[in-house]
């Protein structure tokens, strides 16, 4: 920390230290990691089956409203994808990150990442951006315009990759970390997945306190209600600055 006058370090993953200048938190996070089911004939059906009902009732709705599916790394799919997840976090109350990141990333996976788009009426309003790695399908930037929630656009989103991701040869879905009781969180166990917690070593450097960044405390409540408020050009391109500095 002092080395780089960070306030704060934080390990995520492998061995966690034993020495006492580092604190221990094993109840913010947690993963969420489900086998998928076997490929084969009916298989989309039985992934369909093997969601909790009451999800699986959000993805049939869903289903039903005429939403077509389309997956790749073009030009297109990639001005689509800024533009719904721009919009999405915006929504949230949270800074997007640059688009050249996600270019970046794009350009070098390559064939191991893929952005799948949810359009109703040719217009895109969910998308996601994955990651595919030993087996495991992995939707790391993902989001819906505010039409979304009333299409289960969303819904429809992840069961579709589901599919799409067994038929790429995956066993593994992938749905990341959340915030222990925040809404990605209880969204997640929705859909079947089952919390693990996650533990990471955090270190201040020395007088400082620890370093508040959890979207949820309190202090960003005001921040987050004025973010959500900005028009969309605005947000964009104030959000890759400010996400700069968010660690």
């Amino acid at each position: 920390c002092e080395r780089h006058s960070a306030p704060t370090l934080e390990l995520r993953g492998g061995m966690l230290p034993a020495d006492p200048r580092w604190t221990i938190k094993s109840d913010a996070h947690a993963g969420f990691v489900a086998e998928l089911v076997a490929d084969g004939p009916d298989a989309d059906q039985k992934q369909l089956e093997w969601i909790p009902r009451k999800q699986r009732a959000e993805v049939r709705k869903g289903l039903a409203n005429g939403m077509t599916v389309r997956t790749g790394t073009s030009a297109l799919d990639r001005q689509q994808h800024y533009a719904v997840y721009a919009e999405s976090v915006r929504n949230l109350g949270t800074p997007v990150f640059p688009r050249g990141l996600f270019e970046a990333v794009l350009d070098a996976f390559g064939e191991d990442a893929d952005i799948l788009t949810v359009l109703k009426d040719d217009v895109p309003v969910a998308s996601v951006l994955s990651l595919y790695h030993r087996g495991s399908v992995m939707p790391y930037w993902g989001g819906g315009v505010w039409a979304a929630r009333g299409l289960r656009a969303n819904d429809v989103m992840y069961y579709a990759l589901m599919n799409h991701a067994r038929a790429r040869g995956c066993t593994r879905f992938d749905f990341g970390r959340s915030k222990v009781d925040s809404g990605a969180f209880a969204f997640k166990k929705n859909w079947g997945f089952v919390p693990a917690p996650l533990s990471y070593a955090v270190r201040n450097a020395d007088g400082l306190p620890p370093r508040d960044v959890n979207p949820l405390s309190p202090k960003y409540r005001l921040q987050i209600a004025l973010w959500q408020r900005l028009p969309l050009p605005i947000a964009n391109r104030l959000g890759p600055w400010i996400a700069n500095g968010l660690g």
